[in-house]
C-alpha cells in the first residue's frame, strides 16, 4: 500500500508540473521516482500505447486512422508510368536493408498498393493487423510496435502531377534508325538491376531504342521491360548515343522490370 501511494504521489507531481504535456516524460515510459517507485505505461482499449517515443524521450503523438487524402507532388522531370514503377521497385527492393523489420516493410508495401488503388479499408486493415502506428494518419511516417521508424516516399503512394503518357514499342519504332554501318562502333558499359554487369557493342549513331534491342538480343530482355538511366537521368528512346556524351567506362544503369525470357530475339545490325 505504501508503494502504491508513492507511485500515485509521484505521478501527481509530474502532472502538476505539466511535464506530461511538455513531452519531458512521455506516456508509455517507465519513470523512476525519487522514492523508488515508477509510473506505468498508459494503454488504450486495444492494448497499444496511446503515445510512442522515438527513443529520445520525445512523445510522437497518438495513433491516427489512415487519412484518405493522397499526397500531391511534382517530379523533377516528366515521368512515365514505367519510370514510376522502376523507381518504386528500386525503393522496395532496397528499403529492408535500411532499418526495421522485413515483415513490416512487406505490410507497408501491401498497404501502399491498396491505398493507391483507393481500397482505403484494406489499407487500414493491413496497418492495424501489423500493429503499425501512424502518428499523423499517413504512411509517409509510421512506427512498428517496437518503436522502429519507417518512412515511405510520396512516389510510392501516388503518381506525380506531371505524369506523361508512355509510348508503346510500336510507336517508338516509328523513329528512323541510321543505316547499317553508320557511326563508330564502341563498347557501352551497362549495369542491370539483376546484378549483372556487361559491355554492349553499340554504334555512336544508335538511339536508346535500338540499343535496347541490342540488349534484348544478348540478354533476352524485352525493350518494354528496360528503363535506362545515366547520372540519375532517365534516357528516352529517341536519344542517340552521340548526344548523351557518355565518357568511356562510365556506367549506364538499366532497370529490368521483369525476368528475361528463355529464348532471346535476334536483332539486325
Amino acid at each position: 500500500m505504501l508503494q502504491r501511494c508513492q507511485c500515485l504521489f509521484a505521478e501527481e507531481r509530474w502532472r502538476s508540473r505539466g511535464d506530461w504535456e511538455s513531452g519531458e516524460v512521455p506516456r508509455g515510459s517507465a519513470v523512476s521516482t525519487p522514492m523508488g517507485g515508477c509510473v506505468g505505461s498508459h494503454h488504450d482499449s486495444s492494448g497499444s500505447l496511446n503515445e510512442i517515443s522515438d527513443g529520445t524521450g520525445v512523445a510522437l503523438g497518438r495513433n491516427q486512422p489512415l487519412k484518405r487524402e493522397k499526397p500531391k507532388w511534382k517530379s523533377d522531370y516528366p515521368m512515365t508510368d514505367g519510370q514510376l514503377r522502376s523507381k518504386r521497385d528500386e525503393f522496395w527492393d532496397t528499403a529492408p536493408a535500411f532499418e526495421g523489420r522485413k515483415e513490416i516493410w512487406d505490410a507497408l508495401r501491401a498497404a501502399a498498393h491498396a491505398f493507391e488503388s483507393n481500397d482505403h479499408e484494406l489499407a487500414q486493415a493491413i496497418v492495424d493487423g501489423a500493429s503499425i502506428t501512424l502518428p499523423h494518419g499517413a504512411l509517409t511516417e509510421c512506427y512498428d510496435e517496437l518503436g522502429n521508424r519507417y518512412q515511405l516516399p510520396v512516389y510510392c503512394l501516388a503518381p506525380p502531377v506531371n505524369m506523361i503518357e508512355e509510348r508503346s514499342d510500336a510507336e517508338s519504332s516509328d523513329a528512323p534508325e541510321p543505316p547499317p554501318g553508320a557511326g563508330q562502333e564502341c563498347q557501352l558499359r551497362l549495369r542491370l538491376s539483376t546484378g549483372k554487369d556487361l559491355r554492349l557493342a553499340v554504334r555512336t549513331t544508335d538511339s536508346v531504342q535500338h540499343m535496347k534491342r541490342r540488349l534484348q538480343a544478348e540478354e533476352g530482355v524485352a525493350p518494354s521491360s528496360q528503363r535506362w538511366f545515366f547520372s540519375g537521368r532517365p534516357l528516352t528512346d529517341k536519344m542517340r548515343l552521340e548526344e548523351l556524351k557518355i565518357s568511356r567506362d562510365y556506367v549506364v544503369q538499366v532497370i529490368v522490370s521483369q525476368p528475361p525470357p528463355q529464348n532471346p530475339t535476334p536483332v539486325e545490325n
